[in-house]
């Protein structure tokens, strides 16, 4: 999804110093305002028009930005226009759930060249590996160039087998004791950057999605739980020990529980999760996101019930986002069928017009149900081409346990912290 209006020209610096920085305020340049010749990248970069032809070949030659047409039709001779090389580079992203995995291999461009995806609940840390191993390989066969590859983006829920779920059996709780850095080490040496899954579908979205028009929001992210990713002024922002955006720990009033249960966090009550087990106590199974789409007539309208129940928790999770953050807007996506987001939007916003209180922006997000997953795949190609939203901290970053926040361990993130 290209831009038709950029969050504002990049500044190069023509100081002999700055080769770095000049080469992402062009790829940057480029990837905003693509076909672009050399000399509009010069007037929107401040940089010269030798240090712009000198950058430019540079890029060529890594295969990273290529000589897309001749633009004719003006002055003089024709322009030669530059667009990223959807081959420049590659990328795996991995999205994690309690009841999936989604594995998507993407080219320079955010293209899904390859996707693997199993609905599975409280997958085992060794099948999980075991799955990567096996991806990575269909991958290299027909997806990528592994020359080009530039990492592979994985996003985990945090607090993976500690925090208790419906149906959790007892053995998931394995996760907590496993050093996934380790276990990816033994079966690829390239880097590995890892995320909070709602965070990935925000950086995802940041990056290809609405995030090309919207520089501030709050991402809302359904799963199996229910979580959330902040973004300020174009950079995903994860606060002192990581956990920024925990949007279900937010505590909603049920005015019809018993006295002592009318106040319970939203993520007990808004989820995927909570929907089945709603529905199943109605007698109606549904065990993945795409059986919510063949629900009889009795389903739907309980479907349609729950969805204007949790519309309202989150009109009131969206209008206490505007008071305190005030972001353009708050976003929805994430596994539920985009069919099911947008009917949910419609009761959000029914909600927040009879609300008097300032209302921020409501929109469903561009990314899809693999919005963790291609947000991971982002992680490593921002590094690759320079994007605003590369955080070193991602290659050192691994899924948050309790004593991680409860200690105040900064997890590693913010050492060298992108803005």
């Amino acid at each position: 999804m290209k831009s038709k209006t950029s969050p504002g020209d990049l500044a190069g610096s023509n100081s002999g110093l700055a080769a770095s920085h000049n080469q992402a305020v062009i790829l940057r340049t480029i990837r905003w305002h693509a076909p672009i010749s050399r000399t509009e990248l010069a007037a929107r970069s401040g940089l010269s028009k030798q240090a712009v032809a000198r950058i430019t070949e540079k890029l060529i030659d890594d295969g990273l930005v290529v000589e897309a047409r001749r633009r004719y039709g003006m002055r003089g001779q024709p322009a030669i226009e530059l667009e990223i090389n959807p081959e420049g580079c590659f990328a795996v992203g991995v999205g994690f759930g309690r009841d999936h995995l989604t594995i998507v291999a993407v080219d320079a461009l955010g293209t899904v060249r390859d996707r693997i995806h199993r609905e599975v609940r409280y997958m085992l840390p060794d099948e999980f590996f075991a799955e990567m191993k096996e991806a990575l390989k269909t991958f290299r066969r027909h997806a990528i160039d592994e020359s080009r590859l530039a990492g592979i983006g994985v996003a985990f829920p945090d607090w993976l087998g500690e925090i208790p779920f419906i149906g959790m059996p007892e053995a998931y709780k394995s996760w907590r004791s496993v050093d996934v850095r380790e276990r990816f080490a033994r079966i690829t040496d390239q880097p590995i950057l890892i995320d909070n899954d709602a965070t990935a579908a925000a950086i995802g979205e940041l990056t290809y999605g609405l995030g090309v028009e919207i520089r501030s929001f709050f991402y809302i992210f359904f799963g199996s739980g229910l979580g959330g990713g902040l973004v300020l002024d174009g950079a995903c922002y994860h606060g002192t020990t990581g956990i920024s955006g925990e949007i279900g720990w937010l505590p909603v009033t049920l005015p019809d529980a018993p006295a002592g249960e009318r106040v319970q966090p939203l993520g007990q009550v808004v989820s995927l999760f909570i929907l089945y087990d709603y529905l199943a106590s109605h007698g109606i199974a549904v065990e993945r996101p795409q059986d919510l789409l063949t629900l009889d007539a009795r389903g739907k309208r309980l479907l349609t019930q729950w969805l204007r129940m949790a519309a309202g928790h989150i009109a009131e999770a969206a209008i206490d986002i505007g008071l305190l953050i005030n972001p353009d807007a708050v976003l929805i996506g994430g596994r539920i069928p985009v069919t099911i987001i947008d009917e949910l939007l419609g009761y959000v916003r029914e909600a927040l017009s009879r609300d008097l209180r300032p209302t921020p922006r409501i929109h469903r997000a561009v990314g899809s149900e693999d919005a963790a997953a291609l947000g991971a795949a982002t992680l490593p190609l921002a590094h690759a081409l320079r994007l605003e939203s590369a955080d070193p901290a991602q290659l050192t970053r691994s899924p948050l346990r309790s004593d991680d926040t409860r200690s105040g361990n900064r997890v590693q993130r913010d050492q060298g912290r992108s803005r």
